[in-house]
């Protein structure tokens, strides 16, 4: 092997040792639901909570917003996430109030106004739930990187929505400061937040 080309090799090892160790830094960020900042995360949304009432993101300044997309038809993910965001919630005492937690559908279709304000009744009550046209969900969708589509049953006569099963959190200016995974415990939640409210 030449010096030359044993200079290459050396290089190219470098590199792929930092890619390495950088995403697996970035998947132990995840797993604690700290990320760094995003510009590219979150935007402007106009949106309608379930009594009927038109909000966009400007709605909820001076607030971290907690954001989770989903859809009250999901049969299992969404419901836990939405009763672990509940609980942590619970677990911060007073300051929840700096907490504004939002649910998104991300299926119109079926999730009209009135399916939201009967959902609202069976988690916390901080809680607002958000539709509008398939136009603005996919624009919300959008500003805040969320996957979704439809992905019928095996009879075709339903379906489900298959997407991005993350907890957003933006800071009270709106700006994206981190997220949890789908898995994350009330604790851990609650432990996170009282991280971001603390350093706010």
């Amino acid at each position: 092997m030449s010096r030359r080309t044993y200079f290459i090799v050396l290089i190219a090892l470098a590199v792929l040792l930092a890619a390495t160790g950088y995403a697996g830094y970035r998947a132990w960020q995840m797993n604690q639901g700290v990320s760094t900042p995003t510009a590219s995360i979150g935007g402007p949304f106009s949106l309608i909570d379930q009594s009927g009432k038109t909000v966009t993101d400007e709605s909820f300044r001076g607030k971290f917003m907690l954001i989770y997309f989903g859809y009250t038809f999901c049969p299992d993910v969404c419901p836990t996430s939405l009763s672990a965001m509940g609980d942590a919630l619970d677990l911060l005492g007073i300051e929840a109030d700096k907490i504004k937690p939002l649910f998104i559908t991300v299926d119109p279709e079926r999730d009209t106004v009135e399916v939201l304000a009967d959902y609202h009744q069976h988690f916390h009550p901080f809680f607002s739930y958000l539709t509008g046209t398939p136009k603005q969900v996919a624009v919300a969708a959008k500003a805040y990187r969320v996957f979704f589509r439809k992905a019928p049953t095996a009879d075709g006569k339903d379906y489900f929505m298959d997407h991005t099963s993350l907890t957003l959190v933006m800071g009270p200016d709106g700006k994206y400061v981190g997220h949890f995974p789908h898995d994350s415990t009330p604790e851990q939640i609650a432990k996170g937040l009282r991280r971001f409210i603390k350093s706010g």
